[in-house]
């Protein structure tokens, strides 16, 4: 979609991402190699029981469903940035994570593109908030 195609307001929901211990710990070990990522007996031990995904790992997955919908297809140019990121409770092994995506704010910049700023809100299997980012795009007008 192009910028002049989107709007305040406008919603969508990315395809559910479950996200397995596999995945878990092949992402830490490369990019957040930490014990509550990839040791399950110091996690067990730890605050949540089991390891957890980073956080990190689960803003990627967020945004990989976003990519994955194919709305801005072609017609994005470039990210600008990520405001105001918060992992608000912790994804564990085998979590299906469901994706909403809000258009949250647009300003046109020049006469052939515009930044759209998305809110991206990710929840576990039980309907609990577990990230949320709001990300700026330059799209082609």
């Amino acid at each position: 979609m192009k910028y002049n195609e989107f709007q305040v307001g406008q919603t969508f929901e990315a395809e559910p991402v479950t996200i397995t211990k596999e995945d878990i710990m092949e992402f830490a070990l490369k990019y957040d190699p930490q014990f509550m990522h990839i040791n399950e007996k110091k996690a067990r031990d730890g605050m949540f029981g089991d390891i957890i995904a980073s956080g990190m790992h689960t803003l990627s997955a967020t945004w990989n469903s976003w990519v994955q919908l194919g709305i801005f297809g072609d017609d994005v140019i470039a990210g600008v940035g990520i405001e105001k990121v918060k992992f608000r409770r912790p994804v564990f092994p085998n979590d299906c994570l469901s994706v909403k995506i809000e258009v949250i704010d647009m300003e046109q910049r020049k006469p052939d593109c515009g930044a759209i700023t998305l809110y991206l809100s990710t929840y576990n299997p039980k309907k609990e908030l577990v990230l949320e980012a709001e990300v700026t795009g330059l799209i082609q007008v």
